[in-house]
């Protein structure tokens, strides 16, 4: 018999542009009643015009289990590097309309 472990788990490939990863300064989160929208965008200053580099949707519940898994690598790293400075006022302040709910980041 297999071990229930082997049998759960999941082989995940990353491929080598994917793991270059994509840099995004601002995260805009919209809602419907069955997803989140989480767009990651670039701005860049004295460029008008931000771009999104990446748009993730989610399940309520997947949006859930990422706040939650984001909260613990938080608190992991604060421990080993200390508190975050969480500095106000110092990201872009810009009117921001995609329709649906208020987008927060």
């Amino acid at each position: 018999m297999a071990d229930t472990k082997e049998q759960n788990q999941i082989s995940i490939e990353l491929n080598e542009e994917i793991a270059q990863g994509i840099y995004s300064n601002l995260a805009v989160i919209t809602h419907s009643a069955s997803e989140f929208v989480v767009d990651f965008v670039r701005i860049m200053p004295g460029i008008p015009k931000a771009q999104v580099k990446s748009r993730i949707i989610l399940t309520p519940e997947h949006a859930k289990r990422l706040v939650a898994a984001l909260q613990d690598n938080i608190t992991k790293y604060e421990s080993v590097h200390g508190h975050i400075k969480e500095v106000k006022g110092s990201g872009p302040v810009m009117p921001l309309s995609f329709g649906g709910p208020t987008a927060q980041a």
